[in-house]
């Protein structure tokens, strides 16, 4: 490990494959690198110190750079230790002079070692995905919030425990939800987990998904694309959910839904995506057909039940380099891939840095607009400003070469008004 006062990195010598890499998701990533060119300028983040728990990856890096271009002291930490490009975080370190503490396969120890190496920066402003910085600031390091103006975090699960916070008068400092900003959730948790998800199956197993029965807990964004994008390649999907309405739509959309013990032993692959604990559980491994594969593309590793299957294994081996077989008798034998981690950072590369680009356009911007407000804004958690997000969709389309139609002064009176009649 390179131990030094700026980060805790696997090896600096992986610096200049990290530049490679950094520089390939940069050319998918247009808007963000509009976004830096006027950070350069502007330096709206001058004087800000930015905490940031996120995947250090190529497309993570591409923000990283944007935020120290507008002027912040950052640090950077993982919020996945099997997500880390350790050729990513030095190339971080060595040529940009961020502080990264991230490596590969860290325990949990170190995981949270390093949340706290990046909080030791004092941070105004924190980035988080997954809302394991938030909660360590709000239960171990609560000196640290008096200079917090606000926060940002970028997934469904962090937010739902921000909310949480929020709604029990417990959030100390407000927060922008750039998860549930449109070019977001309807981009990144669709097309980015429904593609990176199915690419980390593929890659783990090397299964032929055509023909195989694919069942996906949880019908949210993330979800959706998942199913989308088995059924795409010739599977056969089930959807489990536990709200109606989110059922009502997928099968609408044309697939099986039903409860998961029924699912349990119909399914040829598992995927879970709910952000909730112990969707597959004891009794469904026991329903499972012999050879199930299972993975998680939920951001933490609680939604599949492993300690539970490891109690009701008689033994386990590793069959492939992300892939462990535990054995339920001579005749049940279930597949878990990165050890119920998320099956897109862990097995596969994660988002693709198009998708990747929008999202973190929206961090920038949204770490800008806390620069803005602050002292202005409440403790809570607020969506991201209508404005902004509309200024990332345009972006986004000037860059792949689109226009669209602008209304008329008269469209917009019309629009505006209720006695024009028809």
């Amino acid at each position: 490990m390179q131990k030094t006062q700026l980060c805790d990195i696997r090896d600096i010598a992986l610096a200049t494959e990290g530049r490679r890499r950094t520089e390939w998701a940069a050319s998918e990533m247009p808007v963000i690198a509009q976004i830096r060119t006027r950070f350069e300028k502007s330096k709206p983040l001058k004087g800000h110190r930015i905490s940031a728990c996120l995947h250090v990856t190529s497309e993570t890096a591409n923000l990283a750079i944007t935020l120290k271009a507008g002027g912040a002291d950052i640090r950077l930490c993982a919020s996945n230790p099997l997500s880390t490009q350790d050729d990513v975080a030095a190339h971080l370190v060595k040529d940009h002079g961020i502080s990264v503490y991230a490596v590969h396969g860290a325990d949990n120890r170190q995981y949270y070692r390093h949340i706290n190496s990046v909080l030791d920066l004092e941070p105004t402003m924190t980035q988080d995905d997954g809302c394991d910085l938030v909660n360590t600031i709000h239960s171990k390091r609560r000196n640290l919030i008096e200079n917090i103006i606000g926060g940002t975090e970028e997934t469904t699960t962090g937010v739902i425990r921000l909310r949480a916070m929020e709604k029990d008068g417990k959030l100390a400092f407000p927060v922008i939800a750039v998860n549930d900003a449109d070019t977001k959730h309807l981009f990144d948790n669709r097309y980015g987990t429904g593609q990176s998800t199915i690419d980390g199956i593929i890659r783990a197993t090397n299964l032929l998904l055509c023909g195989r029965t694919v069942v996906v807990a949880g019908y949210g964004w993330c979800g959706r694309g998942v199913a989308m994008r088995a059924r795409g390649l010739g599977s056969h999907v089930i959807v489990t959910e536990i709200d109606p309405t989110k059922a009502i739509e997928a099968v609408m959309d044309g697939f099986q839904v039903m409860p998961m013990e029924k699912a349990a032993p119909l399914g040829d692959i598992f995927v879970t995506l709910t952000g909730n604990i112990n969707v597959l559980d004891t009794v469904h491994f026991r329903k499972m057909k012999d050879g199930a594969v299972v993975c998680n593309s939920g951001h933490f590793d609680v939604e599949i039940n492993m300690k539970a299957l490891r109690q009701l294994s008689r033994k386990s081996r590793n069959l492939r380099p992300e892939v462990i077989e535990y054995e339920i008798s001579p005749s049940k034998r279930i597949r878990v891939i990165s050890e119920g981690r998320l099956v897109n950072l862990s097995a596969a590369e994660g988002h693709p840095a198009a998708v990747m680009d929008m999202s973190f356009a929206n961090q920038a911007l949204a770490a800008e607009y806390l620069a803005k407000q602050a002292g202005k804004l409440q403790n809570r958690v607020y969506v991201m400003p209508r404005d902004l997000d509309e200024k990332v969709a345009k972006l986004k389309l000037r860059t792949m070469g689109f226009t669209i139609d602008k209304l008329s002064a008269e469209q917009e009176k019309y629009l505006s008004s209720y006695d024009m009649g028809t």
